[in-house]
């Protein structure tokens, strides 16, 4: 069987821990297929649970799941023995364990290398775990006052043990997400809320798993067609450094959209997974006659991302869930009441991601860019906004974009080398354009201050 997987391993270009990884991940589908079919509530926790356990024992090795566990157990103590502040302390034990398993393995040279452990894995599911236990800890709180966020998540009950086990390990949806909430996660295991039986016909999944698979076939393809030709191990290079600028900015765009299709990719599979499942059911349209929605499957939207318009769209259509998580349980729960969010809570935010992500340079350089990126786009719109004439709007929004395809890729190479060293020879050999930049928008912002031409801006800025 070894010498099988050492086969099939070699002829994709993967090496047998990943191709083992890729296996269990593509599982997931079926295996997912397979919860529709288990009778009964307690049955189905109880399935959710092993099957995810025991696809991580495939995956990685026994350890994974004692490693699973550290975080489960203490999340659902803190719930048990002190609920006032259960949120925050399963926050920092969390992270802190999450952190502690980042230094240990060094995972991002490992994937580098080609080689894969459970700590991707660990990082979803500590999102998980961390926000059950602030939403148990909203459930002391006065409804009044509480975002709508809040009053959506907030759990009144204390889980069971297995209701919880399940959650965190849903049918191996800890492997690469999407992160969805414990609310979620019970009314769609008994059939609640708009996975309540009703007069309308029950949504079909088959046609989004679909889409997902072939998307999922499609994004792999570009990718091991496009890896042979954008090495990351370039920018430390001889050849390199003999280019001319536009040649190294056209390189360090090539990396990164070389480099998205892998998570596209992955993204793909998992949504195809959670689609079929029925868990990325969120409602139906308003059409007539309407068609189910699978919007919390939904992890990115890949020509949102490639043809953003402005840095500030990112977040949306990126890593969508995790975003969504980081604005609910970070970026708004830093916000002073009657005060308007500012650059600390984006910076905060931004910096709580690189430490989920991982100890190496490159990960926390490239999201304080990303901060900076989002707060530098933010005053071009607000120049687009302080100006009635169509032609210089139009050479605002022309600006935005090429600011956010300039800076984004510029700011990746730090996400996909990881090291200090390799991240600013690639930042200097293009002389911090993508850094410069934003820091210099940002004061010309201040400078130059504009006001919105018409009284309401658009939402996502």
């Amino acid at each position: 069987m070894e010498l099988d997987m050492g086969t099939m391993a070699a002829s994709i270009g993967v090496s047998v821990p990943v191709l083992r990884f890729l296996l269990c991940f593509v599982a997931t589908i079926p295996v997912s297929f397979s919860w529709r079919l288990v009778p009964g509530r307690l049955a189905k926790h109880v399935y959710s649970a092993f099957s995810g356990a025991l696809l991580s024992y495939l995956s990685f090795g026994f350890s994974s799941n004692l490693h699973f566990l550290v975080p489960m157990v203490l999340g659902y103590a803190a719930m048990v023995l002190y609920r006032p502040k259960c949120g925050v302390i399963t926050f920092f034990l969390g992270f802190g364990y999450l952190i502690g398993c980042h230094v240990y393995y060094m995972s991002g040279d490992a994937w580098k290398e080609g080689g894969i452990d459970a700590t991707g894995a660990l990082m979803v599911l500590t999102l998980k775990v961390i926000s059950c236990a602030i939403n148990y800890n909203d459930g002391l709180l006065k409804e009044e006052g509480l975002r709508e966020a809040q009053k959506k998540n907030r759990l009144i009950k204390l889980p069971s043990l297995i209701e919880y086990f399940g959650y965190c390990l849903c049918c191996g949806s800890h492997f690469a997400g999407p992160v969805y909430e414990m609310k979620d996660y019970l009314d769609w295991t008994e059939g609640k809320g708009i996975w309540a039986h009703s007069d309308k016909r029950s949504p079909s999944p088959y046609g989004a798993t679909f889409r997902a698979l072939v998307q999922a076939s499609i994004c792999m393809a570009f990718y091991l067609y496009l890896v042979p030709y954008h090495p990351l191990t370039r920018f430390t290079e001889p050849i390199y450094q003999e280019w001319g600028l536009w040649r190294k900015l056209s390189y360090q765009y090539m990396s990164g959209f070389t480099a998205r299709w892998k998570y596209y990719f992955i993204w793909s599979i998992s949504e195809a997974s959670i689609i079929i499942s029925g868990l990325g059911f969120s409602g139906w349209t308003e059409s007539s006659p309407p068609k189910p929605k699978w919007d919390r499957a939904k992890n990115v939207d890949i020509l949102g991302v490639e043809l953003a318009k402005s840095s500030v769209v990112l977040p949306l259509v990126w890593n969508i869930q995790v975003s969504t998580w980081l604005r609910h349980y970070v970026y708004e729960r830093l916000i002073t009441k009657g005060r308007k969010p500012g650059f600390f809570q984006l910076l905060a935010t931004q910096t709580v991601s690189a430490v989920w992500h991982g100890l190496y340079p490159g990960y926390i350089i490239f999201f304080v860019q990303s901060a900076l990126m989002i707060a530098g786009s933010r005053v071009i719109y607000r120049w687009e906004q302080a100006t009635n004439m169509a032609l210089v709007k139009k050479a605002f929004v022309f600006m935005n974009f090429a600011y956010t395809l300039l800076v984004l890729n510029y700011s990746a190479v730090g996400f996909m080398v990881l090291s200090m060293h390799e991240t600013l020879a690639s930042y200097s050999s293009v002389y911090y354009i993508g850094t410069i930049l934003p820091i210099a928008l940002i004061l010309l912002g201040y400078i130059i201050p504009a006001k919105p031409a018409r009284s309401k801006a658009r939402k996502e800025q």
